[in-house]
């Protein structure tokens, strides 16, 4: 069952590699390396010092690790390629909240298939903590663009 996962995460991808992109190329790959970066550090609190889920099983499960390659950098690419940069603060709101709502759909599925397991963690904690994610991804973002108008 599991192995559906690994095929929506490829249908991710490609989503996030064929949409027209409203961000720069390097405005994709820094925020995509990123998040990237940020999801497997958070990981390694959250699964090895703290034990609450895991991947698969207990301990370095390398599909945990090659999934979640699959599933962070098409998402932040997604995610901030349709961001409502210039729309009212209840616009924005809303997207983060839709967001929030699809991934911890997502999430709730994925466990569901044993791809990720929860050991102490709570859906209820995702759905609290996507939107702080979401808008370090923003703020990033921000951060990202005006070094490169510094760089001009």
């Amino acid at each position: 069952m599991w192995k559906l996962v690994f095929i929506f995460f490829f249908i991710l991808v490609i989503i996030a590699f064929l949409v027209p992109k409203r961000l720069t190329k390097i405005e994709l790959y820094t925020t995509s390396l990123f998040a990237l970066v940020f999801g497997i550090n958070v990981d390694l609190v959250l699964v090895f010092k703290y034990h609450l889920y895991g991947y698969f099983g207990e301990g370095f499960q390398w599909l945990g690790f090659v999934g979640e390659f699959l599933y962070f950098i098409p998402v932040s690419i997604l995610f901030l390629n349709y961001y409502p940069f210039k729309r009212t603060n209840q616009q924005k709101l809303f997207y983060i909240l839709a967001w929030t709502a699809g991934s911890s759909i997502i999430e709730f599925i994925v466990e569901r298939t044993h791809f990720f397991n929860y050991t102490g963690w709570k859906l209820w904690y995702s759905i609290f903590l996507y939107p702080i994610v979401f808008l370090i991804l923003v703020s990033h973002l921000r951060m990202v663009r005006r070094i490169i108008k510094l760089d001009r």
